[in-house]
């Protein structure tokens, strides 16, 4: 950053250099507007998802998955990470260079924090740099919860998703605090690399935000990779112990346990980052739990500001993030009517192996919502009209779309099988454009492939 002191003014001022954030950015650059694009973090050009999210994980994830018995846990572990940061790496110049090459983009390390409500002053060391705008976007994100158990944040064994991203040795016992998406995930993949892994989980089951048909069919995939999974789990204590390793303490049903550890990994949940903004003289609420306050397009309780992504509140992808940016961008220079009320069937995916994917309804939400529901569901390695999974030796998992009886609509669907991360695009295309069951069902797919289990698993629609 510059050390000079001349105020810098732009029509578009960016905070954060996310999904959401650099697309906007480099939209409005292109129309030739004025903006400064601020990262605290030369080493986050390109947001979370590049840098400490969803490419490192799903890469580390491809690499444990392709771990033979006889490969050396440690060496392969290191190897991945390696592997992973250069892939980072160039990731991270190529979005650097995207907005570096905008004429009329601006980019600014350092620390931003409002002044008033259109105006930031941004600090990298002892120099200060004041940026006022027209259009503000907040797009810092979030960052993980680190619970208030005694012993736990002054432990030397804590880690976070982003710590064990950038460590390359692997914990030869790993305790998963929290059995969420992101817990989950990273349990899998760690007991592929070779570690013991402990998922500690205060609710009664994982996944219980799922069909218990699907949450059981999940659960039963990762106790069978030899996860050891302790639900209704409250963690009392921990305690680092001489021997390098640490002690975590938990009671479930009222009896209290025990268990060591090499790593503890919180992966309880993320919270949006507004520390340090200044968000008070700038007039910007925040909600209860702590993300900034927006309405249907995204405006804050200051009409000129817009906050995208994670801090917002909203849902916690970066496809999500992406679309915010549609949403504002639409505001900026489009007709101003796109909204987040737009948004029909956003699927989902966690990546433990085989993946499990998921959009609209449950059949228990179906219910709940008043539909006269029909029920297709199939294990895999019943499906015969689907040869991909045994060509890949992996016929774990079902397929199961939940069906309005009366309408012959595809309300929602659980993928729990190999590719399920590209099959629920259709079915998510599906929903949105109203095609039946029976349509989806009667398509004409390539074979071999994930896509054709459909015609099968859908021909077996059953009330329920």
């Amino acid at each position: 950053m510059s050390t000079s002191t001349e105020p810098v003014h732009a029509d578009v001022l960016v905070i954060g250099f996310g999904k959401g954030g650099k697309t906007l950015a480099a939209t409005m650059g292109r129309q030739g507007k004025r903006v400064v694009m601020v990262e605290q973090s030369a080493q986050m050009h390109g947001g979370t998802c590049i840098n400490i999210g969803c490419v490192p994980t799903k890469a580390l994830v491809h690499r444990a998955n392709s771990r033979r018995d006889a490969d050396e846990p440690q060496a392969w572990h290191q190897q991945a990470i390696g592997a992973v940061e250069q892939l980072t790496t160039l990731l991270r110049g190529k979005n650097f260079q995207m907005l570096d090459t905008i004429d009329t983009v601006t980019m600014v390390t350092g620390r931003a924090r409002f002044l008033d409500p259109t105006t930031v002053e941004v600090a990298a060391g002892s120099d200060r740099l004041t940026i006022s705008a027209e259009t503000i976007i907040i797009n810092t994100g979030a960052e993980p919860v680190i619970p208030d158990i005694p012993g736990l944040r002054a432990s030397e064994h804590l880690a976070t998703s982003t710590d064990l991203l950038q460590t390359s040795t692997l914990p030869n016992r790993l305790v998963v605090l929290g059995g969420g998406y992101l817990g989950v995930e990273f349990a899998a993949m760690y007991r592929r690399y070779g570690s013991e892994v402990t998922i500690l989980e205060a609710a009664p089951a994982l996944m219980a935000g799922e069909d218990d048909d699907i949450a059981a069919a999940a659960t039963g995939i990762l106790a069978d990779d030899g996860i050891t999974i302790v639900p209704g789990a409250r963690c009392t204590n921990v305690h680092d112990n001489s021997d390098n390793s640490v002690t975590i303490t938990y009671e479930q049903n009222g009896v209290r346990h025990t268990l060591q550890a090499d790593t503890i990994l919180a992966a309880v949940g993320r919270t949006p980052v507004t520390r340090g903004l200044g968000l008070e003289p700038a007039g910007v609420r925040t909600t209860d739990r702590g993300a900034i306050e927006v309405d249907e397009r995204l405006r804050t309780s200051q009409p000129h500001i817009y906050a995208l992504g994670d801090v917002n509140g909203g849902p916690q992808f970066t496809y999500i993030s992406l679309d915010d940016s549609r949403i504002v961008t639409d505001q900026l220079i489009g007709t101003g009517t796109r909204t987040v009320k737009d948004r029909v069937a956003v699927p989902q995916t966690v990546f433990i192996t085989p993946p499990l994917s998921t959009v609209g309804l449950t059949e228990k939400q179906a219910r709940d919502h008043g539909h006269r529901v029909t029920i297709a569901s199939k294990p895999i390695a019943q499906i015969a009209a689907m040869p991909r999974a045994r060509i890949v030796g992996d016929t774990r998992g079902l397929m199961k779309f939940v069906i309005d009886a009366d309408t012959d609509q595809i309300l929602g669907a659980a993928l729990l099988c190999l590719d399920s991360q590209e099959l629920v695009n259709t079915v998510a295309l599906a929903i949105r454009h109203q095609v039946t069951a029976s349509e989806l069902r009667d398509a004409i797919y390539t074979h071999p492939s994930a896509t054709e289990g459909f015609n099968e698993v859908l021909a077996t629609i059953v009330p329920a």
